[in-house]
């Protein structure tokens, strides 16, 4: 247990869903079994349509623990699943659910002895955007309100207007640092990585700017489908789902400039920069593509035009970046499944050192793998051995999963649910960045480009491979060096 935590009352919006059964009772189970969780704490899914009785919904609570975590820990799990329980709730009546809660808050205040304002109350809003309006006015209309922190997943918003929107619904019943905007990307070990190598290594930090760097690709292409989340892609589509959360918050934590302190304050101040100098997307550079046979799948209009797969150009106008192409990429139904971020050094251009055979040498690559087990690697070229000063390619690796063994990572879910419970928006969304990305994004809804088919299996349209000018590190169109 973490003593310096407060009691909490947890309440799990749409906990009968995929979410709350693959990430969210997986990483509260890993935060007990870790000692990381309060000592006192009671859990309470709500949804609109009772999975049952509270030991049938633990009982499918155990089953996706077996399910996405493996071999359990009895005692634990126990020990978790005694502390949940199901209330029906919806935008129209949360009667139910605030007596769930003033109860819960009860077994806690009798279990630890504590004053009814020492208890934290988590209110996790998994719900679409069209919904957030009601819910949030149910949680005000029941008192849910007070010692309590929101986290709202993305989409936030489906455009700049509903994007603000959405934040005067917010705003109207929460305080900002009670909102916690979620994105599991930066929760990620990977990516929280990209800070510690560019600022705690002198090799690095002196070479990131326009003068050695000519481009950066962040790609993210999953070989899974839509998945039976059809109806959700359909009011959704891969910009909005992807681009305008993940991929642009990972360019943000590659492209800030030195926040001189990892904390809430300091972090939002140097991306809020980076996004104030992105430029708006030109339509006319960025490719939407729809996986074939997506059009077969539940749910999806026999006719949809939606896109299942983006690529695009964008540009950080400063000092640091000017020139230097950003070039993102996602998509459903790909070759492979990574994520990956390719930081491509200018050519040094020295003639007089040349490949063996002639051949043509790729330019040096800095290469980070946003797994949970985060590995980097740097394409370096060095000399043959043997009589002649003929060059190959090799490679630096880092693999902290091997090189630091006693080292202890949280899954991104886990990390960013205690830091909800500590109270640290670090690694949270801020309402500008938000805004300024829908400001961003929005050239591309009002000035959609054609969605064009690619087979599964691909790395999608044709058009979007050849956007980078030196082709995409994965796929076809550059060599496959891996990591």
């Amino acid at each position: 247990m973490t003593p310096e935590l407060p009691p909490h009352v947890l309440v799990l919006f749409g906990a009968s869903g995929d979410l709350a059964a693959r990430k969210l009772f997986p990483g509260l189970y890993r935060l007990r079994l870790a000692g990381r969780l309060p000592e006192h704490f009671q859990v309470i899914g709500s949804g609109r349509h009772s999975p049952g009785t509270d030991d049938e919904f633990r009982d499918r609570v155990r089953a996706a623990l077996e399910k996405f975590v493996g071999d359990l820990d009895e005692d634990v799990t126990a020990d978790l699943l005694a502390r949940i329980r199901f209330v029906t709730s919806s935008a129209d009546d949360g009667s139910d659910l605030r007596k769930a809660v003033e109860d819960a808050e009860d077994n806690l205040l009798a279990d630890a002895g504590c004053q009814l304002g020492d208890v934290r109350r988590l209110l996790y809003l998994s719900v679409p955007p069209g919904a957030v309006e009601g819910m949030v006015g149910m949680l005000d209309r029941e008192h849910l309100v007070t010692r309590s922190r929101l986290v709202a997943e993305k989409p936030f918003g489906t455009d700049l207007a509903t994007a603000r929107a959405l934040q005067d619904v917010l705003s109207g019943v929460f305080e900002e640092q009670q909102v916690f905007r979620i994105d599991h990307f930066l929760g990620k070990e990977a990516a929280q990585n990209i800070l510690a190598l560019r600022f705690a290594n002198g090799l690095f930090e002196p070479a990131w700017n326009r003068h050695s760097i000519e481009s950066v690709q962040i790609d993210v292409p999953e070989k899974l489908t839509v998945e039976g989340r059809g109806s959700f892609y359909e009011g959704t589509g891969c910009l909005r789902d992807m681009v305008t959360t993940h991929l642009f918050q990972l360019l943000g934590f590659v492209a800030l400039e030195d926040p001189h302190a990892f904390r809430e304050s300091a972090i939002r101040a140097a991306k809020g920069a980076t996004f104030a100098a992105l430029r708006p997307l030109d339509p006319r550079r960025v490719v939407f593509g729809q996986y074939e046979g997506y059009r077969d799948e539940k749910d999806v209009d026999p006719d949809s035009e939606v896109e299942t797969f983006v690529a695009i150009e964008a540009w950080v106008d400063n000092d640091r970046w000017r020139g230097v192409p950003f070039h993102l990429r996602t998509g459903k139904a790909m070759a492979e499944g990574t994520r990956t971020i390719t930081v491509r050094f200018h050519d040094p251009r020295h003639r007089w050192l040349e490949p063996e055979n002639g051949g043509k040498l790729e330019p040096n690559e800095l290469v980070i793998e946003l797994s949970d087990q985060p590995r980097v690697a740097i394409d370096v070229r060095a000399k043959r051995p043997g009589p002649d000063m003929a060059l190959v390619e090799g490679v630096f690796r880092l693999d902290l999963s091997c090189d630091v063994p006693d080292a202890d990572p949280l899954e991104a879910y886990e990390r960013l649910l205690l830091d909800v419970m500590r109270g640290d928006r670090t690694l949270f969304i801020s309402a500008d960045e938000v805004d300024r990305l829908w400001q961003v994004c929005q050239p591309v809804l009002d000035h959609r480009p054609p969605t064009l088919p690619y087979p599964v299996g691909s790395y999608g349209p044709d058009e979007a491979l050849e956007l980078p000018a030196g082709g995409w590190r994965l796929g076809n169109h550059a060599p496959d060096r891996g990591c």
